[in-house]
């Protein structure tokens, strides 16, 4: 048996990892990936900065989904994994030394008095325990989410995604999951009074959906709904926490105390992969304050000792460094100069967002254009695509469209960004709408990366 090596692995080369990714992972989304030179081959990262095998240097305004709020490879969280390498990092048969800790400076840095901490491995899986908990405390089998909203794609977080796309392949999902829109409290209420629901589960901004900013109040009429009615509130933090819109989390900009809160991404300090929920003792006690009860939700890697130190640190560096702080004056910064951007060229439909949490939307077709056959379709699905293509292609940064919505691209950089790099990202836009005003400019822009990517393979 012959198996590639982790030495040989290093020294891959760019087709290598393209054949054997081709052949053993997914080739449809290899091709996609190629079309617009998407699949580089980065050899190293550190804060905003990616370079690849070329030493070509990219500036990363995507950030990991959010993941990456602490810039790439932090060194002092680095080192508080390091601190503990001879510690057993999984022992089931113990409490791990870390996980008590990390669960209480969560909560010391979470609203009000969420306090019982369940850790996982990922976004999806915090959904999950979240979704459980919510049927398990009430005794009500429904769920409310939001059309265009995304929770993860494991079955539970599926069945409250909000895209069918998504959802109709794998159909029948959870039963008694029901979809209201965005930010409209009258359906929100109908839902509630006439069935038996559980849990609202809900993002403050929803980021796959085009970063949507619901009227303000929402989050706030939403949680009194809830309790009208018996249900809880699930906020989905995932991809708002940690200081990315300009406070610690989302729900602070409603004044108010979610149920249960769900976080990731960010949670691990961009370095080890960690999932949570966060609920107030009185749900938890209820739905496992038992010993009957204390093992119906557990995770085998979940609370692992290299996480929890990573954990750790990442919420003191979140407060040393005061990232949320960061995060609204930048913004509201890069907010401005977008909107300056939307008033000269007529490809920006919106710019909206907050903090460091951005979408920019784009026109379709305007005129005669719109009635050509396809035309409007194709602009709707590839105009954030093609955009972001010039960014990675011309300028050397790094962005991407939002999956519910692929006529917007998200800016979500680190959140340790610095104003010059702002601007850098302003002028390349400005160059790319100064040279392309239209859909067919921008495409054709990306034709030629098209054809040499064709010819490569």
């Amino acid at each position: 048996m012959e198996l590639i090596t982790l030495e040989q692995a290093l020294t891959l080369t760019r087709q290598d990892i393209r054949d054997l990714y081709r052949e053993y992972v997914n080739e449809s989304l290899a091709t996609l990936l190629s079309l617009l030179e998407f699949d580089k081959q980065f050899v190293k990262a550190k804060g905003t900065k990616v370079w690849d095998n070329e030493g070509n240097i990219y500036l990363d305004f995507l950030g990991g989904y959010g993941s990456l709020n602490f810039g790439h490879n932090p060194e002092e969280i680095w080192e508080a994994v390091k601190m503990v390498e001879e510690l057993p990092n999984l022992l089931q048969a113990s409490i791990g030394q870390l996980i008590g800790a990390a669960a209480y400076n969560l909560a010391k840095i979470t609203p009000g008095n969420l306090k019982r901490v369940f850790f996982g491995n990922s976004g999806a899986e915090a959904v999950e325990g979240a979704l459980k908990l919510a049927r398990i405390y009430t005794g009500r089998p429904g769920i409310v989410y939001a059309h265009n909203s995304f929770h993860g794609k494991s079955f539970g977080a599926l069945s409250v995604t909000g895209r069918q796309k998504y959802q109709t392949p794998f159909t029948p999902l959870l039963p008694e999951c029901y979809p209201v829109t965005y930010g409209d409290l009258d359906e929100l209420e109908n839902i509630l009074k006439s069935k038996p629901i559980a849990a609202f589960i809900v993002e403050p901004i929803q980021g796959e959906g085009g970063v949507i900013v619901p009227p303000q109040g929402y989050l706030k009429n939403a949680l009194e709904l809830c309790h009208k009615y018996g249900a809880l509130l699930i906020v989905d933090e995932i991809q708002t926490g940690f200081g990315r819109t300009g406070k610690v989390f989302a729900v602070e900009y409603d004044e108010i105390v979610p149920d249960i809160m769900c976080v990731a991404k960010s949670l691990g300090g961009g370095v080890m992969p960690v999932g949570a929920y966060i609920t107030t003792d009185t749900i938890w006690k209820k739905a496992y304050g038992s010993t009957d009860k204390a093992t119906l939700h557990t995770s085998t890697f979940g609370g692992n000792t290299k996480a929890m130190a990573a954990v750790i640190k990442a919420i003191e560096l979140l407060v040393k460094w005061d990232l949320a702080k960061k995060a609204k004056e930048l913004g509201d910064y890069l907010l401005s100069q977008l909107s300056s951007l939307q008033t000269s060229y007529p490809l920006i439909k919106e710019v909206r967002g907050k903090g460091l949490l951005i979408g920019l939307e784009f026109n379709e077709p305007q005129g005669l254009l719109n009635k050509i056959p396809g035309l409007t379709n194709l602009a709707r699905e590839y105009t954030g695509s093609f955009v972001a293509g010039l960014l990675m292609n011309k300028h050397r940064i790094i962005t991407a469209y939002t999956l519910n919505n692929p006529n917007v691209i998200r800016l979500e950089p680190p959140l340790i960004v610095e104003k010059e790099e702002l601007d850098r990202l302003i002028y390349a836009l400005k160059d790319i709408f100064e040279s392309h005003s239209s859909f067919l400019g921008v495409a054709s822009a990306n034709l030629k990366t098209v054809i040499g990517s064709l010819f490569k393979r």
